[in-house]
């Protein structure tokens, strides 16, 4: 309950505050740093403090949700980088006392004993000097976004954005695929010295950063900023080898076998996504409305609760999923913490890869959720090596249900090609995530290399030829080697990508107890989601019935499991 009346009249909405400016926020703020603190008054001050933070925190996150929808809008785009410069820095500052209130009070309770290590992180890494400096990334980031947004081809006199280029590469004649395939590369290849220049801007900002934080090392500094407590660089160092060895021979073998029943000498990259027999493409929907109602289907099968969820989304108008001119690249879920509503964005054209890229996504919108329940924000800190197993584990669970029969996209044997499908992108994604990953370390070890775009090709063509063997780049070296730069996360979030291959271990892991017994799978997964970040990687990795590790043994183990199905579909 809200102790003090000036807390009467904050707006209910993100919309009402997005042209604020900081002396409307600060008597919140103002009253949350000289309220009395006793054990009985800090849960009320917390949920203050929470609706406070979340209110802002919805407006900023609404205003950039839309320049990824309109990337071309600059009024927009003027429009949330003015809201950032006038919100962010008095923001964080007023945020940064009430950090150290909280922590130099000494409250505690069981569930804010983890958030609390997050929340102390947090405080030790602020710096006044560096919030310019954090506005302006995220400018960065809008400017990465806008050039990706805007890269379109003309294939048969018609304007088609990158995405919708895609289900070329699933024709079964080779001349299409190439053909398709050679014209998108060559436009991406068009903004090289662009997104190069904006490279070297990033590196700068992120050096200088870490440097005023006191580190060394943009690496450390990040470490520390996204709460990474339970494992270390050397960690992912030996996940990588580990990679290496117990994967790389599997996705090596997965293209030996697609090259041999296409007949070819050489597997080349436009090889890749076409059905190995040359059977038609999978074409499981056409049209958002279509992909929503089938995977709401899908939900109905697997949990009437998950599909009553995902349909209220769609009633909210939670979801946009077609790709379009200017729209920017890629797919995420954000959370409206006031509205406690996700969204989800995504570029759908048409493939079966859109089915799981909404399955992937609205697993993180589960996960959202469950953890909103908590009533504190504190509490809805999940780690990102977490919340990709409620997304990519969600991808697993689904699969039984995607034949029509039971309420999904496909035939019988349609459905059995997209679990082959499915399960063969799971080896064959651990090596390129390993490849993004050693590349963030070396650029971040060697800072200086790393501001060169020639160093950098070098040696993304370097870890590319150690961990993805098996596909013919001969003749296209230009567009190998500049794959970093097609990597968003490379360049708008750093160090986040190893997360993946943490999460597609615990998935398959969860995706094995389903095997055994679908309805405790179920519940294991839903129990580790609703806990949100109350409690440790390890103890949420438990709780959803999997184990935190990521070591050789671990991994063999995944891929005997990924690649035994396999080979009872005669995929190798």
């Amino acid at each position: 309950m809200t102790e003090n009346t000036v807390f009467d009249n904050l707006p209910s909405s993100a919309e009402a505050v997005f042209d604020w400016k900081w002396g409307q926020a600060e008597p919140y703020y103002a009253e949350l740093s000289t309220r009395q603190l006793k054990e009985e008054s800090i849960p009320g001050w917390l949920t203050d403090w929470t609706r406070v933070s979340s209110l802002i925190g919805e407006a900023l996150e609404k205003l950039h949700v839309a320049t990824t929808l309109d990337t071309a809008d600059k009024d927009l785009e003027h429009r949330y980088h003015a809201f950032l410069e006038e919100m962010l820095p008095p923001l964080e500052a007023a945020e940064q006392k009430l950090r150290k209130r909280l922590l130099e009070s000494g409250f505690e309770t069981e569930s804010l004993q983890v958030p609390l290590r997050g929340l102390r992180a947090d405080a030790e890494l602020y710096r006044e000097e560096n919030i310019p400096l954090l506005v302006e990334e995220q400018k960065l980031d809008s400017e990465y976004a806008r050039i990706a947004g805007a890269q379109t081809v003309v294939w048969k006199g018609e304007e088609k954005t990158l995405q919708q280029m895609q289900p070329l590469y699933q024709e079964t004649d080779r001349s299409v695929r190439e053909s398709a395939w050679r014209l998108v590369a060559e436009r991406q290849l068009q903004d090289r010295q662009a997104i190069g220049d904006l490279w070297g801007r990033f590196l700068d900002l992120r050096l200088e950063i870490s440097r005023n934080a006191g580190f060394s090392n943009y690496r450390d500094y990040r470490w520390k900023a996204l709460h990474r407590f339970d494992y270390t660089p050397a960690d992912c160092r030996r996940f990588r080898d580990a990679i290496e060895s117990e994967v790389v021979p599997a996705a090596t073998a997965l293209y030996e076998a697609r090259r041999r029943k296409l007949g070819l000498d050489r597997l080349r990259p436009w090889d890749l996504s076409v059905d190995p027999l040359l059977r038609p493409p999978l074409r499981p929907y056409s049209g958002a409305e279509a992909l929503e109602s089938g995977v709401e289907s899908v939900f109905k099968a697997l949990d009437p609760t998950l599909a009553e969820a995902f349909s209220r989304m769609r009633r909210w108008g939670s979801l946009d999923l077609e790709s379009r001119k200017g729209k920017a690249p890629g797919g995420y879920c954000t959370f409206f913490a006031v509205e406690k509503k996700p969204f989800i964005f995504m570029n759908g054209v048409g493939l079966h890869d859109d089915v799981q890229t909404l399955l992937h996504e609205s697993g993180h919108a589960f996960h959202f959720m469950e953890t909103a329940r908590w009533p504190w924000t504190l509490q809805w800190n999940v780690g990102v090596e977490f919340a990709e197993v409620a997304s990519m584990a969600m991808e697993l669970l689904a699969l039984p249900f995607l034949p029509a029969a039971k309420g999904g996209f496909y035939r019988t044997e349609d459905a059995e090609r997209a679990l082959t499908e499915h399960l063969e992108s799971v080896i064959t994604l651990w090596p390129y995530i390993a490849v993004v990953d050693a590349f963030q370390h070396w650029v971040y070890d060697n800072p200086e290399q790393a501001r060169g775009m020639e160093s950098c090709d070098e040696e993304w063509e370097r870890l590319w030829r150690r961990f993805m063997p098996g596909i013919d780049y001969s003749g296209f070296e230009e567009t190998l080697k500049t794959g970093w730069q097609r990597k968003l996360h490379i360049h708008q979030i750093p160090f986040y990508y190893i997360e993946y291959g943490m999460a597609q271990l615990a998935s398959v892991q969860i995706w094995k107890n389903s095997l055994k017994d679908q309805n405790r799978a179920l519940a294991d997964y839903r129990k580790g989601l609703s806990l949100g970040g109350t409690v440790s990687l390890l103890d949420l990795y438990a709780a959803a019935g999997a184990r935190f590790r990521f070591d050789r043994p671990a991994l063999r183990e995944a891929v005997d499991q990924v690649m035994g199905v396999l080979r009872q579909h005669g995929t190798v």
